[in-house]
């Protein structure tokens, strides 16, 4: 929002159905920028490959898609990368935030055609990474089947997550992302919020359009899994 400001730029917010697939409205935008999130977030859910590629040949601009999730998705063919040699306005952008997990060394990725990359090299910052998280990026893609590993067990932390939120009641979104969204049609979950709080558990609470009395649940280890899904039903039992 801050960068549209300064170039004193307009933007046009569109809302996802209640499923999150891609809003129809989308296709017929004429914006000089697009951006998607792939996996999305706060929902996990995942637009499939032939949908981005329709996007891109739709959009009049540049059709800009984060996929700083895309690795926690399950199956192979997810990523956006290989569609950047068909769509010279497509610009995929990469995180080693998350399955890497080098949050804090704020390294990014972006893949376009050459006259892209170009065009941002020429009004990207000075100095936009420093030594340590460059090494830090060229450790950590030494050691891919390090990543693999994590995201294999946060992909099956996940399911267990999943399966049993669904044995309580919840209605889990289909993420493919390193969290997971629940509600329970016609139930407000803020108190469920407070009382795992009190409990030092943090989750995130929703109170927003489309995501009204949602929580969105970070994958932790089985064993946090196990703690969490024990305190909803003690909280549960106890109300």
């Amino acid at each position: 929002d801050t960068l549209v400001d300064i170039q004193e730029g307009e933007r046009v917010g569109l809302d996802f159905p209640p499923d999150f697939s891609l809003p129809e409205a989308i296709y017929s935008q004429k914006a000089a920028l697009t951006f998607l999130c792939n996996p999305n977030s706060p929902s996990g859910t995942l637009v499939s490959l032939k949908e981005i590629e329709n996007l891109a040949r739709s959009v009049s601009g540049i059709l800009v898609v984060d996929e700083a999730y895309i690795d926690f998705a399950e199956g192979e063919g997810a990523s956006s990368i290989p569609l950047i040699h068909s769509f010279p306005n497509l610009v995929v952008l990469r995180s080693f935030s998350k399955s890497f997990s080098l949050a804090g060394m704020r390294i990014g990725l972006a893949f376009a055609a050459e006259e892209v990359i170009v065009d941002m090299v020429k009004v990207k910052d000075s100095y936009n990474l420093n030594r340590l998280s460059l090494v830090a990026a060229v450790a950590a893609l030494q050691d891919l089947p390090w990543m693999v590993r994590n995201v294999s067990r946060i992909q099956r932390s996940r399911r267990k997550l999943i399966r049993g939120l669904k044995k309580m009641g919840f209605q889990v979104y289909p993420s493919q992302a390193n969290f997971v969204m629940a509600r329970r049609e016609g139930q407000n979950l803020r108190g469920l919020y407070e009382e795992l709080k009190q409990r030092k558990i943090l989750v995130r609470y929703f109170d927003l359009p489309r995501l009204e009395d949602s929580l969105r649940i970070t994958v932790g280890t089985p064993q946090e899994i196990k703690i969490l899904l024990q305190e909803i039903e003690a909280i549960e039992c106890a109300g």
